[in-house]
C-alpha cells in the first residue's frame, strides 16, 4: 500500500478565528481508536464545541465530535469522547503556563491528516469583545473593497 503524502483537511474551526485572537499555535498528535480514524477519512468530525485542556501534564482534546463509524460494529467509538493530544513535554508546560493566565485559553484550530497521521492544529488565545469583532470585519471589508476597486481599474 502506498503512504500518504501531503496534507488533507477534515474539519476546521472557522468561529476560533472570528471568536478569539491567536497566539501561538502547536500541531500535536491524537490518540484514536480504528473506527475513529476511518471516520475522520470519510471527513466526519466538528470542532464547534470543542476545546483544550492541560491536566496533570498531559493534554486533552474535549468535546471534539467524530461522528460513528457507518459501518462500525459494537466496537463502534463514543463520538463526543476525550481524545489524547501528542506533544513534546516542553510544549506542554508552554501550554500549560499561557493557559492560565488569565483570560486566555486554548482552541483547536483544524483536524488534519499529515502524511497519514491524525493531526490536530491548538493555538493559545485571548477572547475578543464585541466591538473587536465589529473591528475586524470593518477591516475586512474595506479591504474586500480596496481590491475590488484596484480589479476594476486594471480592467480598463
Amino acid at each position: 500500500m502506498v503512504k500518504e503524502k501531503g496534507r488533507k483537511l477534515i474539519a476546521q474551526n472557522k468561529k476560533a478565528r472570528h471568536e478569539y485572537h491567536l497566539h501561538d499555535t502547536f500541531e500535536a498528535g491524537m490518540v484514536l481508536t480504528g473506527t475513529e480514524v476511518k471516520s475522520l477519512r470519510a471527513g466526519h468530525a466538528s470542532l464547534s464545541d470543542a476545546y483544550v485542556s492541560v491536566d496533570g501534564g498531559e493534554v486533552w482534546l474535549r468535546n471534539a465530535n467524530i461522528s460513528e463509524y457507518t459501518y462500525g460494529t459494537w466496537t463502534n467509538h463514543a463520538p463526543r469522547r476525550t481524545r489524547k493530544l501528542l506533544l513534546h513535554r516542553k510544549e506542554i508546560t508552554k501550554l500549560d503556563r499561557e493557559s492560565s493566565a488569565p483570560g486566555r485559553t486554548i482552541v483547536p484550530l483544524q483536524i488534519y491528516f499529515q502524511d497519514g497521521y491524525a493531526k490536530v492544529l491548538i493555538a493559545v488565545a485571548t477572547g475578543k469583545r464585541e466591538w473587536d469583532k465589529r473591528q475586524t470585519i470593518a477591516e475586512r471589508d474595506a479591504k474586500r473593497e480596496a481590491e475590488r476597486a484596484l480589479k476594476g481599474r486594471n480592467r480598463r
